[in-house]
Order: structure tokens, then sequence, then C-alpha cells
């Protein structure tokens, strides 16, 4: 299987997965906000968010560790290594979750009556020991079987999780259940998802061998690793996370946090579907190409680029044309507000996922101290501008101050995946591709403002129909992908319609040649 079969692959079972997880996870998260309502959305998220918090300072450095160097160690055939890596990074997890532990019981005796006012502090701080200890070792998992590159394992796990999640909810919403019992619900899915996802790793991991060890020269590696990942996590989580609901919460109310909650959710999501998809192979692409030379880790870094803008961009224009639609359709006239806060969101989320290909070159290349700076300047200015215009403009405060970060940290990660690896994107062709997506979005507005479900199914139609022969017309794909799409209609369709086989290899004639723009 070549390279760019395998990558086909490989993006179909995470697609797989991915997808699965978030149409049930949305689903779900669509149920528990109409059931609560956005007072009581707003509640549950912040919890949720302390969760999310805790498990993002417990996997510091560990997960995404165990996808580099499980990656590296296969590109370098040193398999053998994999479980006594997997042991030490097991260790290193286990004292991060003890600090987090410590750090959660005293915000919460100092501070519980602020930050979750009207709720058992005792029964909360129990949840968040269960809940943080489960889902942080079913992120290590996920990050054990990416660093194999073996996607069926991470699509196995949504399949079979995320339905029994969404039943347990269900379930929960038919009885009528209050916030505490939701919170339950969380607690038996974290069981469900960390005990499927071991069973999936174990047959992945080589029988130890007597006598090895793991090199001094690796293991000052991962300790250097770790360390810088812990500090860019632990600060880049409030730059990253909708740390607006904790400022929300705090400096308006409940409902404004539910209604930036609903579109946050959404928006990341659906990032996470389209380009996110592809974005999710990258690190240990770029692990594996940096192992066998700098000059196919630019390369990669360029075409991955790319190929994320071609992916993003639709979607953005998308959200831009039919927030209000979305939002009205999927969770009710109650959530109205969130429509233009979704659009934004949708934009920023979009722009963070064209520069995963820098970003996981940044990684790959050990470049964590370049990555830690970033992040330090982003979480500052993210908390900094929270706490100013959140205080004085509440929700639309929430959107400048999200949109702002996310745009500066865009343009530094490109900026600086640039320097690294002397390839410069290809600017011409990403002016092409988004040019494509605006055409392609006003062609649909005309269809925004009617029924909901109207309004979404024939203006996203008409969207994506519009785009592809826009970006095809426009020059915004190679040679060599036209030419894999060619054997891709001649394999599942038979050449057929013979129009599309005429228009591919007219496209193929004035497309340009690999790595230019």
């Amino acid at each position: 299987m070549n390279s760019r079969s395998r990558t086909l692959s490989n993006t179909l079972f995470s697609s797989v997965g991915t997808y699965t997880e978030y149409v049930l996870g949305m689903l779900t998260s669509i149920i528990i906000a109409r059931h609560l309502g956005p007072d009581g959305f707003g509640t549950y998220s912040l919890v949720i968010w302390l969760v999310a918090m805790g498990v993002a300072i417990t996997n510091s450095g560990t997960a995404s560790a165990a996808i580099k160097f499980v990656a590296e160690l296969r590109g370098t055939e040193r398999i053998e290594m994999v479980p006594y890596l997997l042991d030490y990074l097991r260790r290193a997890q286990r004292i991060f979750l003890l600090v987090v532990l410590l750090a959660g019981a005293a915000v919460f005796i100092f501070g519980g009556d602020h930050i979750a006012p009207g709720m058992n502090h005792k029964l909360l701080l129990g949840f968040l020991v269960v809940a943080v200890a489960l889902r942080s070792s079913y992120m290590f998992n996920i990050g054990v079987a990416k660093g194999f590159e073996n996607f069926r394992a991470t699509a196995t796990v949504a399949l079979v999780s995320t339905p029994i999640n969404l039943l347990l909810v269900v379930l929960a919403w038919r009885l009528d259940a209050p916030v505490e019992w939701l919170l339950a619900v969380f607690v038996v899915s974290s069981f469900v998802f960390f005990g499927i996802s071991f069973r999936q790793i174990a047959p992945m991991v080589p029988a130890r061998k007597p006598g090895v060890q793991l090199p001094a020269p690796l293991l000052a590696r991962v300790r250097r690793h770790m360390g810088w990942t812990a500090l860019t996590v632990s600060v880049g989580f409030m730059a990253a996370s909708e740390v607006e609901v904790m400022f929300l919460n705090m400096y308006a109310d409940s409902h404004a946090a539910g209604q930036f909650k609903v579109a946050y959710q959404l928006a990341t999501g659906a990032a996470m579907l389209v380009p996110g998809v592809f974005g999710a192979l990258l690190l240990p692409m770029m692990a594996n190409a940096l192992s066998r030379g700098r000059e196919i880790a630019a390369q990669r870094f360029v075409a991955t680029t790319g190929y994320l803008v071609l992916l993003a961009a639709p979607l953005a224009a998308f959200g831009v044309v039919f927030c209000n639609d979305v939002i009205h359709l999927l969770y009710g006239r109650e959530y109205y507000a969130a429509g233009p806060v979704f659009a934004v969101c949708l934009v920023a989320a979009c722009l963070t996922a064209m520069t995963q290909g820098g970003s996981s070159l940044l990684v790959s290349a050990d470049r964590q101290r370049s990555i830690l700076v970033l992040v330090i300047i982003c979480a500052l200015l993210k908390v900094l501008l929270d706490a100013v215009l959140i205080a004085h403009f509440a929700l639309k405060g929430a959107v400048v101050a999200y949109i702002t970060v996310a745009t500066i940290n865009a343009a530094v990660y490109m900026t600086l995946a640039t320097r690294v690896s002397h390839a410069h994107p290809e600017w011409g062709r990403l002016a092409r591709i988004l040019l494509a997506a605006a055409l392609a979005g006003l062609l649909a507005w005309p269809l925004r403002g009617l029924l909901p479900i109207a309004s979404v199914l024939s203006g996203g139609a008409v969207l994506v129909l519009a785009y592809i022969p826009l970006t095809l017309l426009l020059g915004c794909w190679s040679r060599g992908d036209i030419e894999h799409l060619q054997h891709l209609h001649q394999r599942f369709a038979a050449g057929r319609p013979r129009l599309g086989a005429r228009f591919l290899a007219w496209a193929y004639q004035r497309a340009p040649g690999e790595g230019t723009s």
C-alpha cells in the first residue's frame, strides 16, 4: 500500500470513528441542552469543563508522547521498546493525576461556593476524581492507537461506546433526571470508554523482551517533550478550551454560558468532523516523516495545509450563511441567540484546523519551547480579554475574545512552521480555495431563512455542488490530486457519467503540477 492509499485508508477509519462519535455525541448534547434549557445547560457545561481541564492536565505530554514516540519507534524499527515506553508514560500520568486531584480539592475547599454555588461540593469532588481518572486513561489509550496508526481501533471505540452513552442519556431524559443524574451518567460512560479502548490497544503492544531498556537519549527526549508539553497543555487549555463558559457564569449568567457552550461545541465538533478527520492523522505522519528526513516533512507540511484549507473553507462558508437555521433546527428557538455566535466560533475553529499541519510539524520537530511561548501568550491574552470584555459586554465580549485569540494563534503557528520547515504554503492556491468557498456561499445565500430543515439541507447541497467544480475551475487541485480523483471515478463509477470524466480530464490539463501554486 503506497503512502497516498495508506493515508486514505487511515482517513476512512478516522472518519468513521470521528463521525460516529461526533454525530451521536452531538445528539447526546442536544438532548441534554434541550432538557436542561440554557440556564441548566450553562451550569452543567461548567462542571464538564472542569473535568476536561483535569483530563488535559493529567494527560500533559503523555498522550501526545505516546503518539509521537510510538510512531517514531515504529519508523526506526525499534518496536520492542514500545511496552517499556508506555510503562514510563503511564507512571508519569499517575503523577500528573495526583497533582490535579490535590489542586481540585483545594479549589473546592476554598472556592466551591463561588465556582459551583448550590451544589454538593463533596459529591462534585468525588465525581471529578473518578471522571478525570477514567477519561484521561481513555485518551491515553487513544493516543497509543494513533501512534500505531491503527485508526480502525479508534473507530471501534467510538462505534461501541458512543451509542451506549447516548442510550444512558436518553434514559435519564425520559426519567426527567436533574443535573446530578446526568453527571452520574457521565461517570458510567467514562467506564465504558476506558474499558473498550484498553481492550482495543492490548493486542497492538508487543510482548516484553528480556534485557530491553529505553536508551538514555530517548528518555531525555521523552522527559523534555513531557515537560514542555505539560506546561503547554496546562496553560494552553485556557487558550484552546471554552474558558468563556467559566467567565460567563462568573460575570454574566448561566443563560449566556449555555448559549456560548451550544455554539462553541457545535462549531468545534463540525471543524473536527470535516478537516479534523484528516488532521487527526498528522502527528504520527509528521513524526514518521521527520525520522526519514526534514525535506520529506516539509513537503508533507505544505501538502497537508492545502488539503486542510480545501476541507475547512466550505464548512466556514456554510456556517456564516446558515448559522441561524442550524441552531434553530437543532436546539430550538430558546437558543436562537447562539446563531451568530456559532458562525464566529466556526470560522475560528476552521482557522485552527487549517494550521494543524504546522502544529504537528512543530511538535514532531521537538519545538515545544516555541509552542509553549505562543500558548502562554495566547492564554494570557484570552484570559485578559475574557475578563474585561465579558464583564462589560457579556456574550458579545466572549465572541470577540474567542475569534481574536484564534486568529493570532493560527497566524503565529503558520509563521513558526514555515521557519522550521523552510517551506512556504502554496499561498496562491490557498487564496483560490477561499475564493471558491466564498463564491459557493454567495450562490447558496438566497436559501437562508426558509424552514430550518429546508435551508440547511438545500443550502448545504447547493454550496457543496457549487464548491467542488469551482475548486477545479480555479485550479485548487494539483495534477496528482486530480489523477487520483480520476482513478477513484473509474474504479467506483466505471467512468460514468462521461461528462464527469471529461471535466476531470480538462481540469487535469490546466491544473498546476505538484508543489506549484
